[in-house]
């Protein structure tokens, strides 16, 4: 697909949405506050948040390794 910034191939379209995926997560992300939560909830739930957090760590963790075994950096954005 042409458009006037140049050719986009399957590979972009599809690594434009993988980055609106990981975009969302983001966002999802930012909307949990979990000191917001009720004490009873929280202890309810503890045993399912400390499960999605230990898998959310080594997911974002193999990502980062595979961008630098591709010998790139990973740095923070430099704040407005």
């Amino acid at each position: 697909m042409c458009r006037a910034q140049g050719c986009y191939s399957l590979s972009n379209m599809r690594t434009n949405e993988e980055m609106a995926r990981l975009q969302a997560a983001v966002s999802a992300l930012g909307d949990v506050h979990v000191s917001a939560w009720p004490e009873d909830t929280l202890k309810d739930r503890l045993g399912e948040l400390s499960a999605t957090l230990v898998t959310l760590d080594a997911l974002l963790t193999r990502v980062a390794d595979e961008v630098r075994a591709r010998g790139l950096r990973i740095e923070e954005p430099v704040p407005a």
